[in-house]
């Protein structure tokens, strides 16, 4: 394994999370943008933009270039951005940075299983996925039905799900050597791995974030 690897991997991830950090720390600040993002259809585009941006970064990984696949990610970390920063109007930031270092300690502590595990991960990634879908559907239900106990057992799995993915996608990247340019391979790792971070991130703030009352 090429240790160069790891340490441009999380290069990335911690790019792409302070783009997206600084990006919405800034739009909450500037009442235009926000109302622009969130009015109208604004926001609908932006989401499809990020999907069409991660599905096309994940399935042309091995064959665009480096520049491509850092421009790619970089502009997802941007967009997300525009979207995150609807957590800074609606959490407190003491809220928000106590969410980020637990995040931040429980990634520090999967990803090390991740790496130093024996145990092939390879298996458990079919079930996360099985199991990351069955979340999606009952969040979407519960947006009708509004059990707030429902929602909260539905988060506490969707946190479960990602803590396994970070192990996982840590693994993955052993497992990739060789088969994708080094340079693609930290890329698709970071953008992975920042997906993990994120969607803990949002789900810790829905079980404990202390909601803005300004």
């Amino acid at each position: 394994m090429k240790n160069k690897i790891y340490p441009k991997t999380f290069m990335y991830l911690f790019i792409g999370l302070l783009i997206t950090f600084l990006t919405g720390y800034y739009v909450q600040n500037n009442q235009d943008m926000l109302e622009f993002i969130f009015t109208g259809s604004t926001y609908i585009f932006l989401v499809i933009l990020e999907l069409g941006v991660a599905i096309f970064l994940s399935a042309r990984i091995t064959k665009m270039s480096p520049v491509t696949a850092k421009t790619c990610y970089l502009l997802y970390s941007f967009l997300s951005g525009l979207s995150f920063s609807s957590v800074f109007v609606i959490y407190k930031l003491e809220s928000i940075l106590m969410v980020f270092l637990v995040a931040a300690a429980l990634f520090l502590i999967f990803a090390l299983i991740g790496y130093y595990t024996k145990m092939d991960l390879s298996k458990i990634g079919t079930y996360l996925l099985m199991i990351l879908l069955g979340v999606i559907i009952c969040s979407v239900i519960n947006i009708f039905i509004g059990n707030n106990t429902f929602d909260i057992i539905v988060t506490c799995i969707s946190i479960v799900v990602f803590l396994g993915y970070i192990a996982y996608d840590i693994q993955q990247v052993k497992r990739l050597e060789g088969m994708i340019d080094d340079e693609n391979l930290a890329v698709i790792s970071a953008f992975q791995l920042y997906l993990d971070f994120i969607n803990i991130i949002y789900d810790l703030l829905r079980l404990f974030g202390n909601i803005n009352d300004d």
